[in-house]
């Protein structure tokens, strides 16, 4: 049976998917841009303003579901300009400690969600 997880902390979905699911002792979280819950406003300031706040909405997920940054398997990162990959990397590796980070895969696409620079999905264990 899957658990269904869902925080006022993160953004609300704005289609037919649930922010994270929990199925089999894997969380799998939906895809997450720089909204900010409270407000509902893009942060776009800056790559480095829009990635930290990208990784916040994937903390709330995370703290929702009882688990950690330490805890997920893998993150998708997805790009809308490859060379921003440094600034992006800069930022998503304060969130990590490099000997326990996650694997993952960043690509660059044609369009993202809002037209936003960077969106982040990720699959985390269960404790």
């Amino acid at each position: 049976m899957k658990k269904i997880i869902e925080t006022k902390n993160a953004p609300a979905p704005v289609g037919p998917y649930n922010q994270a699911i929990i199925h089999n002792g894997v969380l799998y979280a939906s895809g997450q841009i720089a909204i900010v819950p409270a407000t509902g406003e893009l942060v776009l300031d800056s790559i480095e303003a829009e990635t930290h706040q990208v990784m916040k909405n994937i903390q709330a997920i995370l703290t929702e579901a009882g688990l950690t940054f330490e805890d997920i398997l893998k993150c998708s990162v997805f790009v809308a300009d490859m060379n921003m990959y440094s600034r992006i990397n800069a930022v998503y590796a304060t969130y990590f400690d490099e000997a326990t980070a996650p694997a993952r895969e960043l690509v660059e696409v044609a369009n993202l969600p809002k037209f936003v620079n960077i969106e982040i999905s990720i699959i985390a264990a269960v404790k």
